[in-house]
């Protein structure tokens, strides 16, 4: 393994991240913000509400196809592969191994860390600095 090679694989561990980070939190809160500059009144617009319930999804979306061409790179550079055999259930004996498993990719790893981490600080927030929150 080249140094170069490192690099690249440390570089692409550190944008799928910075991309999960977003993908959590950034982008909610982005459409949020966007949202509230739509309406001047106190009161939330129905525009406002849909911008928010389209925005999200759609940009969570984006950036998941992304992280999974982040990781198809990451892949290519390990020289693994991210394809999977699946045999239908209706070619299967019953008496068929049931081993299903596909192998575990650092895209799974890095999205594990960031939703439990994004959990984890949700939860400190609530108790701790929410307003009406608190033990």
């Amino acid at each position: 393994m080249t140094m170069a090679s490192s690099a690249a694989k440390a570089g692409l561990i550190a944008l799928m991240a910075i991309g999960s980070i977003f993908m959590w939190i950034g982008a909610p809160v982005g459409w949020i913000y966007v949202a509230s500059h739509l309406s001047t009144a106190s009161r939330v617009s129905m525009s406002a509400i849909v911008v928010v319930v389209v925005g999200i999804p759609a940009t969570m979306f984006f950036i998941g196809k992304g992280l999974g061409r982040l990781n198809d790179k990451y892949a290519e550079l390990e020289g693994t592969t991210n394809e999977v055999q699946i045999r239908a259930p209706w070619m299967r004996s019953m008496r068929d191994e049931r081993d299903l498993h596909r192998p575990r990719t650092v895209l799974d790893v890095v999205m594990v860390i960031s939703v439990g981490s994004a959990l984890i600080l949700f939860g400190i927030w609530f108790m701790f600095f929410a307003k009406g929150g608190g033990i």
